[in-house]
């Protein structure tokens, strides 16, 4: 058989690097550079998350945004805690349940935020250079519906 002729067969290709491998090692990559990104305003990759996070869904408790952060509560709390003594949200208690504070940004935390996702766009435009709009929209939604393939959606908007 000649080597332009594709083989059929029932067994999956394997791509070598595994693509697992080379996602993992982006995430590295990316969360790195993220972190040297937010860091002149006292953020770290879990922070800029919870904040990127709360614009989006003003009011989550810290379990709800524990689990969408992917730390544990306690991590959660720390994360919090740090962002509001340095001003970048405000926790009040849940309308419905007392004991629930409810977590949603200050001006402050939005002004920040803004900052830190033009630095992380510049980063992102640099890493996707290859790409046009159409490749972009492409490979993100390859890359959501594997998320969803694995049972680790971004959980209920």
């Amino acid at each position: 058989m000649s080597s332009t002729v594709a083989r059929v067969s029932s067994q999956p290709q394997v791509i070598t690097p595994h693509i697992g491998y080379v996602i993992g090692r982006l995430d590295r990559a990316i969360r790195r550079e993220i972190g040297a990104l937010v860091a002149p305003f006292n953020l770290t990759v879990p922070k800029y998350t919870a904040l990127s996070i709360l614009r989006d869904r003003p009011g989550l408790s810290n379990a709800q945004l524990a689990r969408r952060t992917y730390v544990t509560p306690q991590s959660m709390a720390e994360v919090l805690n740090s962002l509001e003594a340095d001003g970048y949200i405000v926790r009040s208690p849940a309308a419905n349940h007392g004991r629930v504070l409810e977590v949603t940004l200050s001006d402050r935390g939005r002004e920040v935020l803004t900052a830190c996702d033009r630095a992380v766009g510049h980063m992102e435009n640099a890493m996707l250079a290859d790409l046009d709009e159409a490749g972009r929209e492409q490979l993100t939604g390859a890359l959501v519906n594997a998320v969803y393939r694995l049972g680790a959606g971004f959980g209920p908007r």
